[in-house]
């Protein structure tokens, strides 16, 4: 009953939240390295598509709060410009998102320590899906340990999920 719980494979941000109120305590995933070489940053705000013509000129860090070496060094502009040509682009984004991991581990056991983890979570869906359309699956294991995410917005949410009249 006292032992770590340990769930491998398991790397999605959303995933590492919701596992943690699920009473998970340890992840091993490649996910951060894997989704870097396809040029995808992780953020609060949901995966960043470096490769994506939008970043061609934007001289912003990936994320500007983050002080990794890459957010710090780098704009999205050269990101973009390298990550589907040269390996570099994939370390550097690997860089970052394991930065961004780190962090956002950081901030669950924070939340936890403090007994403030339900409000954590729903602070943090909130920024992954703004329109408030939660997965499913999210919805349904976050209410089984007691955590009842926002009503998605009007309009928005689980209308694949929802019963014919």
């Amino acid at each position: 009953e006292n032992n770590p719980r340990y769930c491998m494979g398991v790397g999605y941000p959303v995933d590492l939240v919701v596992c943690v109120a699920l009473g998970v305590d340890m992840f091993d995933c490649v996910y951060p390295a894997r989704t870097a070489r396809f040029g995808v940053a992780l953020s609060d705000e949901g995966n960043i598509q470096l490769k994506q013509t939008k970043h061609r000129e934007d001289l912003s860090p990936i994320e500007r709060d983050c002080g990794c070496t890459t957010c710090r060094r780098f704009t999205r502009a050269y990101l973009h410009t390298i990550v589907a040509k040269e390996q570099t682009g994939a370390r550097l984004v690997t860089c970052h998102n394991i930065a961004y991991m780190m962090r956002l581990m950081r901030r669950v056991r924070h939340a936890v320590a403090q007994d403030e983890y339900p409000a954590f979570i729903k602070s943090f869906f909130a920024k992954q899906y703004p329109k408030g359309d939660y997965p499913g699956w999210c919805v349904d294991a976050l209410a089984a340990v007691g955590v009842q995410l926002n009503p998605p917005a009007a309009g928005a949410g689980r209308a694949s999920e929802a019963a014919p009249d």
